[in-house]
């Protein structure tokens, strides 16, 4: 993947960022449930008993937020360096390490560290960490 820096805007990067610790935030104080992706959109996969209202507009609003941002203001162009088998092995690993992590990078890095929990510092250290090691053995070491 390339990032374009000269597009590079932190204005709205900053409002994405305080628009998503706002989200999580009104979340946990309105519902009690904290906005891990996986696990909201585990729990649609997976029916709880009266959970499948909020998850579900919790998903949609995922969907809806970046087509609503597009009537604004154009999307960034994104260019992915990877096949299909690449990316649906990635998206396997990833699915993977959210069950055994029991959590993803927005329960365990957003929600988890705002509420100081050691064990979502553990999981997010261990992902980031996983995370670097990957790309310099995928570009250092095997040269992609």
């Amino acid at each position: 993947m390339t990032i374009d820096w000269n597009a590079f805007t932190p204005y709205t990067a900053l409002a994405g960022g305080a628009l998503i610790g706002l989200a999580t935030a009104v979340l946990l104080l309105l519902n009690g449930r904290i906005a891990g992706i996986s696990g909201i959109l585990g729990g649609l996969l997976f029916r709880a008993p009266g959970e499948t209202a909020w998850r579900l507009a919790f998903t949609i609003g995922l969907l809806v937020g970046p087509a609503l941002w597009m009537l604004v203001h154009a999307l960034p162009p994104i260019h992915i360096d990877a096949g299909y088998p690449v990316l649906v092995a990635a998206g396997l690993l990833v699915g993977i390490g959210t069950r055994y992590g029991s959590g993803c990078t927005s329960g365990h890095g957003v929600c988890g560290l705002s509420r100081l929990s050691p064990r979502s510092l553990v999981a997010t250290l261990t992902f980031m960490a996983a995370g670097f090691i990957t790309v310099f053995v995928v570009r250092h070491l095997l040269g992609a």
